[in-house]
């Protein structure tokens, strides 16, 4: 990873850029100076296909003048514009901060829109059309990456239209992982729990919780196993908001479904990260995009 945070590549591509344009010139030079002899007809003496000559003739002015301009623009660029390495140029101009400003525009061109829905509750927001239709251009643009453009969630990203949430589903909740960001670890287990065949006897549990198929007799016998899960999971698998804590007890799999599936997350643990938006988009837009996902969840109370 060093390499592509060192000087090296700018460095490179900076001597690289200057001798390119130095071979230009150079180019340009010696063709200049360089006189081929020529016969009567003013031709090289050169011929193909019988009777197909090279005429001795000079460069068009034209030519010669674009690439004379095309080395004077490409070194003011490098003057004016980054491309030297660590050089700024004398433009200090940078795509971040082109970016920057471009979004400050947009921003301050929608503060009115926003405005409007600061003192309203979120979920009076969430049964606006407009705020609605704002919310899922937020949500396409920054979450459907994850959880899919139906929000529906897929392996290893929760379905965000259900009733089931990982850290809780209030409007604040929804608030406050979209702003800060949620960090989910499980860590492994196997050895709290026992043998392999132990960690076997504690997945049929787990299973048997949901009423999903099951081997009763190993359910049985992890069933006390259950213990070193229960801390985080609690006693019968109701799961814990506070942790963020799966429950264990309903028939949703983030991570996986089956006997297999839920040894190997005992054996190996899981680690998952929500990277926070607090920074990228403003309070308002987190405002609007929280209404809009806790309406997808709450179809009777979040939509008209």
């Amino acid at each position: 990873m060093s390499d592509f945070i060192s000087n090296f590549w700018s460095s490179y591509v900076a001597v690289a850029s200057l001798l390119s344009i130095l071979g230009c010139v150079l180019l340009l030079w010696l063709t200049a100076r360089k006189r081929v002899p020529s016969d009567a007809d003013n031709t090289t003496g050169h011929v193909w296909d019988e009777d197909l000559r090279e005429a001795n003739n000079p460069l068009p002015l034209w030519w010669v003048g674009l690439f004379v301009l095309t080395i004077v623009f490409s070194l003011g660029y490098l003057a004016v514009f980054p491309g030297l390495g660590s050089f700024r140029g004398t433009n200090d101009w940078s795509s971040r901060a082109e970016y920057q400003q471009d979004m400050a525009k947009a921003t301050q061109a929608l503060e009115p829109v926003y405005a409007r829905y600061a003192p309203m509750p979120l979920e009076e927001v969430a049964r606006d059309p407009q705020a609605r239709a704002i919310g899922e251009r937020l949500f396409m643009n920054n979450c459907a990456q994850c959880h899919g453009s139906d929000a529906r969630g897929s392996k290893g990203f929760p379905n965000l239209t259900d009733a089931d949430w990982l850290h809780g589903g209030t409007p604040d909740k929804i608030v406050e992982s979209i702003t800060k960001g949620r960090i989910g670890t499980m860590p492994p287990a196997a050895a709290m729990v026992g043998t392999p065949d132990d960690v076997k006897n504690v997945a049929n549990y787990v299973l048997s919780l949901s009423g999903e198929p099951h081997d009763s007799l190993r359910a049985g016998l992890g069933k006390p196993k259950f213990a070193a899960c229960a801390a985080c999971h609690g006693i019968g698998g109701v799961g814990n908001p506070a942790l963020g804590a799966p429950r264990l007890n309903d028939r949703i799999w983030l991570h996986g479904y089956g006997e297999a599936a839920i040894v190997q997350i005992i054996n190996e643990g899981k680690h998952s990260a929500m990277p926070a938006q607090e920074g990228r988009l403003t309070e308002a837009q987190i405002k609007l995009l929280a209404s809009y996902v806790w309406g997808m969840s709450n179809p009777a109370t979040g939509t008209p």
